[in-house]
């Protein structure tokens, strides 16, 4: 079998998910909905509002983009390190569109989460980090395809009709992280939010393509990873196993701000947390990251609020003046209040290639030199928020009512989406989208 036939047969079999994998993807659509209207105003989401204005009745395949660049918009949203992508910025925002338009529950929206979130993981197992460290957006690739196997299941498409979607969705994978620090990044979720609704739309009229084009001649892996894949990992992905959400998780943000910034900014708090330094009594940080996470950052003085989100000197400063990010440090007024002296005092390198190619996970570091010589060192493996780290049920609810400050019912609504699959129809979540 190929693997659009494995993942495809996967896909249309009954599934009776883990009462733990449930509430982990409701607390995930929680998230990402909060921070889909917290970006709603960002420049990114007006422009593509913008764009497709003239649209008095906007279809599944639109929504999708509008709200999927907006859940993106102010990188706010979990990352996913199977798929090397922002799963749910896409996920949500694809998945709800065709929800509301097919009249369909919160249990199938549920339901549809799982399946789609495995499909990247998956994905993403074919291609491996390489394929994120060349320079694709995984968001807008494998985020893609994976969310395509999601939104075919929740039009009801049979095993054929998914098979059919996956193949499409491979020609719809695009975007690279050249494109990181500008406006055109969050477009890049919204893109494969609509891409992946508009590949189920098309197979449904029996547009079909080659099912090896994953692991075939020419075809994905090969172009997007420079790898063949091994039929072995066909055989592993249909063994009972918890579904990855349990395993590994989706990793939500405690910071607005790039992914590849958080483990140093926990990392700082953890520092100050036992040595009580301020921002005055630091001299120097020094901090050591992933080779794709140093590619990531490259603003180390960044001329505007989206270049902050990728500007490791900014977030450290930031965090080091005020103990906290938020959403509101992200401004242009806010980047242009600090100083270059303060930036140039943030200093990054990665680790080698050689250490790389080991495949472990290693550890972002952080070395803090305090004005009386004191040099202070943490790393972390992991940024809070992880399974083995999570945030209280206390932190989720302040992050979801920080994003919907300008929403009356935002408490009555969170308390609805911690009962998601009880809720006959999903036609109260229409206030929270673009």
């Amino acid at each position: 079998m190929t693997v659009i036939d494995t993942l495809a047969a996967w896909c249309a079999r009954p599934h009776h998910f883990s009462d733990r994998a449930r509430q982990l993807a409701r607390e995930a659509i929680a998230d990402t909905l909060a921070c889909l209207y917290a970006g709603r105003h960002d420049f990114s989401s007006r422009a593509v509002q913008q764009a497709w204005a003239s649209q008095a009745a906007q279809p599944a395949a639109i929504v999708a983009l509008l709200n999927g660049t907006a859940a993106h918009a102010i990188d706010y949203d979990d990352n996913f390190t199977p798929g090397m992508s922002h799963a749910s910025a896409v996920l949500v925002p694809a998945l709800l569109a065709v929800a509301l338009e097919d009249d369909r529950d919160g249990e199938a929206l549920v339901q549809a989460y799982l399946i789609g979130l495995q499909a990247q993981a998956w994905i993403g197992d074919v291609v491996s980090a390489s394929h994120y460290t060349a320079g694709w957006h995984g968001t807008s690739t494998v985020g893609c395809i994976g969310t395509a196997a999601g939104v075919a299941w929740l039009k009801q498409h049979d095993r054929a009709g998914i098979a059919r979607t996956l193949s499409i969705a491979v020609s719809l994978a695009s975007g690279v992280k050249g494109q990181f620090g500008t406006p055109l990044k969050p477009f890049h979720a919204g893109m494969a939010a609509r891409n992946a609704v508009e590949a189920a739309q098309l197979a449904a009229t029996g547009m079909h393509g080659r099912f090896d084009i994953i692991e075939g001649e020419q075809g994905f892996a090969e172009l997007y990873a420079g790898q063949t894949f091994s039929p072995a990992m066909l055989h592993h992905w249909l063994q009972p196993q918890p579904h990855v959400i349990e395993q590994v998780g989706v990793l939500p943000k405690k910071h607005p701000c790039c992914g590849s910034t958080h483990r140093v900014l926990d990392a700082i708090a953890d520092l100050q947390a036992v040595h009580g330094f301020h921002d005055d009594q630091v001299a120097a940080v020094h901090c050591k990251v992933g080779i794709a996470n140093l590619r990531n950052l490259a603003y180390p003085l960044p001329a505007d609020e989206m270049q902050a989100r990728f500007s490791m000197p900014y977030c450290v400063a930031t965090l080091l003046a005020n103990g906290a990010l938020s959403v509101n440090d992200f401004t242009a007024a806010r980047v242009a209040m600090v100083s270059a002296d303060k930036l140039k005092r943030i200093t990054m390198e990665s680790w080698s290639a050689v250490d790389e190619a080991e495949g472990v996970n290693l550890p972002h570091c952080v070395t803090v030199t305090l004005s009386d010589g004191r040099h202070l060192y943490a790393e972390r493996l992991s940024a809070a928020g992880a399974l083995g780290d999570p945030f209280t049920e206390a932190v989720r609810l302040k992050k979801f009512i920080d994003c919907c400050s300008e929403l009356r019912d935002a408490q009555v609504i969170w308390q609805r989406l911690a009962a998601l699959e009880q809720q006959p129809q999903l036609r109260f979540l229409r206030k929270m989208l673009v």
